[in-house]
């Protein structure tokens, strides 16, 4: 539940405190008061849009700081420890979480979770566990199938929540063997000239059987090849100078001259030079055998040779043009077969899906059965429950039933559901998307949620003015049922009718202050003489008016008599 929330320059209101808390907490204003900027304030800690236009005038920027008490432990602890936030113990299973959001003039907005920042969409993710919000926007979306569906699957609990995961499986498994069949069937054509294309590639990768790095070392034979010349002059020149077959002495028997000349001096230390001497000589006997060799592989090599290479590099560059390097070329050859072998099986495989995507089907009809099925049985419950609570909400003759019909199919099943409403004895119950009034409607969603918090507790509900349209004994049945939900959740909301708030255990006034050209709006806490006096003015204008404070201390005194 949130225990208090903290506005600054949000729309009219400067500066405010919201003391929350458990229970049934009642908000009341003047019209202009600013009573939706406290909903607009609990709907940015809840991840909603940010709208620069809320930022009060004059001001930088709008905040909104929450504190919530939560599970110390759970989804919504694991979700703000993921974001890198923390909460504080309370040392009873229960933990404080601070949430924070900034928005400035400009446009651009900040959150934070746990005392860190955070994306706005962590807020969001947390509203999911914390929060349900009803505003007059939301009942007319009960109007909408999906509402109404959803509203029956919440109460169904897990016998439809696990019949509906099952579909939502057998959905998704038929859909995608469904749009393989569908791609292999449509591109039948274009794979079969994919495959004629990939046979004559391998067939010509498999007459060329390139080698990895086998461009490279041709690029360097070519080189020597086409240079063999001057590479001979320059290899027998040097065999020359350390074998020793010209005229001039070679360099292996000037070393050895010198390595006999230090033998002979008997010095210890010129014997150490003289080994070393010996060394270069072997060294230089090796050096002369392997010029010789170069030499041997160059007199075998011959203008054919080098046309032999040439002609295997143009080979090789015309792999390289058509897959854009060897390296490429090579990939082909060890993958294509296992994709040729794929696209010449297309027939084998569309039977195949054929009768994968039959098995399917029949699944998927199993399992959409089973879940109109505990839709239904949901569905009767539904609408037994839902009828005593409309009987408590002042319209004691209205029978609700609720409808699961065969509809279009979608993830969420193959039902239509509808909320049906017969308002009065010998009445067609028909939808309320069509037949229900806005009051009629307040009282459908608001006996639907008493009834789904029995089965699928919300911890904290929010409504905005969904007492519109309703008024005199409609309204004080609201109000107690108001207070009922709040004896298993936190109920917050934002009223105009004193029936609706007398009920509640805590009363919060936006009361709106002008000062010249300036106009502000703060949050106080009602009791006594002032809570009267404020219901006094819901109920007739006049918070001093003798009659309206006889009939506020009346309702008040039904609370009591109502615990």
């Amino acid at each position: 539940m949130i225990e208090e929330m903290r506005l600054r320059d949000l729309g009219v209101i400067a500066e405010a405190t919201l003391p929350i808390g458990p229970g049934f907490t009642a908000i009341t204003g003047e019209t202009g008061a600013g009573k939706t900027m406290v909903v607009t304030g609990l709907g940015l800690l809840l991840g909603q849009r940010a709208d620069s236009g809320a930022v009060r005038a004059g001001a930088a920027q709008a905040s909104v700081d929450g504190v919530w008490i939560v599970p110390d432990g759970g989804a919504v602890a694991e979700r703000v420890r993921d974001a890198g936030g923390d909460l504080e113990p309370l040392g009873d299973g229960r933990a404080e979480l601070f949430v924070g959001r900034s928005i400035s003039s400009e446009g651009r907005g900040r959150a934070s979770v746990g005392g860190r920042a955070a994306p706005a969409g962590v807020l969001a993710d947390l509203a999911d566990e914390l929060v349900v919000v009803h505003g007059q926007s939301d009942q007319l979306r009960l109007r909408s199938t999906a509402a109404q569906r959803d509203a029956l699957d919440r109460f169904g609990g897990g016998a439809v929540q696990t019949a509906l995961a099952r579909y939502r499986e057998k959905y998704e498994r038929a859909r995608a063997i469904e749009r393989e069949l569908h791609d292999l069937v449509e591109d039948r054509d274009l794979r079969a000239r994919e495959a004629d294309e990939l046979r004559a590639q391998l067939a010509e990768l498999a007459q060329a059987t390139p080698v990895a790095g086998e461009d490279d070392d041709l690029a360097v034979r070519a080189e020597r090849l086409a240079n063999a010349e001057d590479l001979r002059l320059a290899a027998a020149t040097a065999h020359e100078a350390l074998s020793g077959d010209g005229e001039q002495p070679d360099a292996g028997a000037l070393l050895a001259d010198a390595r006999r000349a230090l033998e002979r001096a008997h010095d210890p230390a010129l014997e150490e030079i003289a080994t070393q001497v010996a060394e270069i000589g072997y060294r230089t006997a090796d050096l002369a055998t392997a010029l010789a060799a170069y030499l041997a592989d160059l007199d075998e090599s011959g203008p054919h040779e080098l046309a032999a290479v040439e002609e295997r590099r143009s080979v090789l560059n015309g792999l390289v043009r058509t897959h854009g390097s060897l390296e490429a070329a090579l990939s082909l050859l060890e993958t294509g077969p296992t994709r040729l072998a794929e696209l010449d099986d297309d027939s084998d495989r569309v039977e195949r899906l054929e009768a994968e995507r039959d098995a399917a089907a029949s699944a998927l009809d199993a399992a959409a059965a089973t879940l109109t099925a505990a839709r239904q049985k949901a569905a009767t419950r539904l609408g037994t429950q839902v009828t005593a609570e409309m009987r408590a909400l002042a319209m004691p003759d209205a029978r609700v039933e609720v409808q699961v019909a065969p509809g279009q199919a979608s993830s969420a099943g193959r039902d239509d559901v509808a909320i049906l409403l017969a308002p009065h004895p010998g009445a067609e119950a028909r939808s309320v998307a069509r037949s229900a009034s806005g009051g009629e409607l307040s009282r459908v969603m608001l006996a639907i949620e008493v009834v789904i918090a029995g089965v699928d507790p919300v911890p904290t509900f929010v409504f905005d003015e969904v007492d519109a349209g309703i008024g005199g004994a409609a309204a004080i049945e609201v109000g107690r049922r108001l207070a009922r939900l709040a004896e298993s959740s936190q109920v917050i909301a934002v009223t105009h009718l004193a029936q609706v708030a007398a009920f509640a255990n805590n009363h919060l006034s936006v009361v709106k202050a002008s000062d010249g050209s300036v106009t502000a709006s703060d949050v106080r806490r009602l009791e006594g003489d002032d809570r009267e006096a404020e219901m006094a003015r819901l109920l007739s204008g006049m918070p001093d008016s003798e009659a309206a404070l006889l009939h506020a201390r009346e309702l008040l005194a039904l609370r009591g008599a109502t615990a």
